[in-house]
């Protein structure tokens, strides 16, 4: 009977899983995603052959591989928040140090590999935890109607890099106690329960993203009404119904209020106001809190919840993107005294209808 290992089960499923999500998704924005997968689908052929064919040589291939994946995990879930790619750029190089400390301490001291290993995958869930601690909100790149979700997976991505440090510290002990006579039963184990987690938190993750935005075909111009005929009705509902405060809006709401479905709405923000759906819902809603603002004495923090937002580090992250001030400083600017009757907020969705739908 020919033997196949645990490991081998796991990387097919992770295959199919990258399959999947090349043939459905657009691949725009998904690199980090796609590469978290074929990662996970290396090492675990790797750990099949390494445990389950007892090929030696490959023990000094999967530190290295393993130490690739947290950072690998942060890069993804980045990419659901506005800012951050674009922050962490300078910094990336640093991302690149994981694997290249193992590689040192293979060579140097090999009995320090599996503490730097807990303390990297420890350390990463920590970043995780900290990139998800202002809630779905805080992913303001993710859709709508799948950020929960994404935020979800990013708290059992971070999981899963503890329970993959416990399983590199019951190796570690084993060695000690037993001299490895359970690591392979170990090391298959973790290896299912780690990687499958973090293939299918990516798959959830990447299933987030925006549609990518693309030019409107200037000679399609049948297309180019609908998608304008889809942005007045979600404006309608977004301004005369206020729609917009509703801190509970999801994009699939949204859909069944307009009656559109929701890739098409999507579809026409993304070609039309050439950001997502989150981002334009926002700018209608910092409108408001600027208007509650510049002719109200009502606190910042009661403007942010009746303008719909949930989370004050949201409102103030969408406040300085629409604006580029507090919203302390921008109310000191903007108070009637300083500024003629009717003005509307600088650079909202407020001034006019013709600012709300910007075409090429």
């Amino acid at each position: 009977m020919i033997f196949l290992p645990l490991p081998f089960v796991v990387a097919l499923l992770l295959l199919i899983l990258l399959v999947a999500m090349l043939r459905n998704e657009p691949h725009e924005g998904l690199r980090p995603f796609l590469a978290l997968l074929c990662l996970c689908v290396g090492q675990s052929i790797i750990v099949g052959l390494r445990w389950g064919y007892d090929i030696a040589v490959l023990r000094y291939v999967l530190p290295v591989l393993a130490s690739c994946l947290p950072p690998l995990v942060l890069a993804s879930f980045r990419c659901l928040i506005h800012g951050e790619g674009a922050a962490a750029s300078g910094l990336r190089w640093l991302h690149a140090t994981p694997p290249l400390g193992i590689v040192a301490l293979l060579a140097l001291s090999p009995v320090l590999v599996d503490g730097a290993l807990i303390l990297l995958f420890v350390g990463y869930a920590l970043a995780l935890l900290s990139l998800g601690r202002a809630g779905p909100d805080g992913l303001d790149e993710a859709r709508l109607d799948r950020a929960h979700a994404a935020h979800r997976a990013l708290l059992v991505a971070a999981a899963a890099l503890c329970v993959s440090a416990l399983f590199d510290l019951a190796i570690f002990l084993d060695f000690q106690w037993a001299r490895g006579a359970n690591a392979a039963l170990i090391v298959s184990n973790g290896n299912l329960v780690e990687l499958l987690f973090l293939g299918f938190t990516a798959d959830v993750a990447a299933r987030a993203r925006p549609l990518p935005a693309g030019p409107a075909n200037s000679d399609d111009a049948a297309s180019l009404a609908k998608d304008r005929e889809v942005l007045d009705r979600v404006d309608h509902l977004l301004i005369e119904q206020r729609l917009s405060r509703d801190e509970n809006l999801t994009l699939s709401r949204l859909a069944r209020r307009a009656g559109v479905p929701a890739r098409q709405i999507s579809g026409a923000v993304n070609r039309l106001a050439r950001k997502n759906v989150s981002q334009y819902i926002n700018d209608f809603r910092i409108a408001e809190a600027c208007r509650l603002l510049r002719e109200s004495d009502m606190s910042v923090t009661a403007a942010m919840l009746e303008s719909g937002f949930q989370t004050k580090s949201n409102f103030n992250r969408e406040f300085r993107r629409v604006t580029s001030l507090s919203p302390a400083s921008w109310r000191e600017q903007n108070r009637p005294s300083s500024e003629p009757t009717g003005t509307h907020p600088p650079h909202t969705h407020g001034e006019s209808e013709s600012r709300l739908i910007q075409t090429e």
